[in-house]
């Protein structure tokens, strides 16, 4: 029998191989959902401004050259390592996502290195989100 974090993940593969669709998204996380951005310093709270932040990292990050590296699975907890590339800037980092016992996210933590990737981070999700909230 699968475990919520491998029920979860499975899930959240298919909705990012699926282009990080914001109803896809939000059909994979509870309604309290907290997200911790790597450039906001207080955790996003609700499942309309997580979805926003990952639809938003989902068009900014998800390129191309995007790739997990590895993945760590503990209870219902899972770390994901990834790189990709945006502007000519190596970006590598973590997500840790925690699922429920349904295997729906609960918190999304997102951490980038190295400094110079976080700054670029920060600049595409903003003009992102800006389009995002115009739209």
């Amino acid at each position: 029998m699968s475990s919520p974090a491998a029920v979860g993940l499975t899930r959240w593969h298919e909705v990012i191989k699926g282009g990080s669709n914001p109803a896809a998204l939000a059909s994979i996380m509870r309604e309290d959902a907290v997200f911790h951005s790597p450039v906001v310093h207080t955790p996003q709270k609700g499942r309309p401004i997580v979805v926003a932040y990952l639809s938003a990292a989902g068009k900014t990050l998800g390129n191309d050259s995007f790739q997990y590296l590895r993945e760590v699975v503990d209870g219902n907890t899972v770390v994901l390592e990834f790189q990709t590339e945006m502007d000519g800037i190596h970006v590598n980092g973590i997500d840790m996502i925690t699922f429920d016992d349904e295997g729906l996210i609960t918190d999304f933590k997102v951490m980038v290195r190295p400094l110079k990737a976080v700054n670029k981070v920060w600049e595409m999700m903003a003009a992102q989100l800006e389009k995002g909230s115009s739209s």
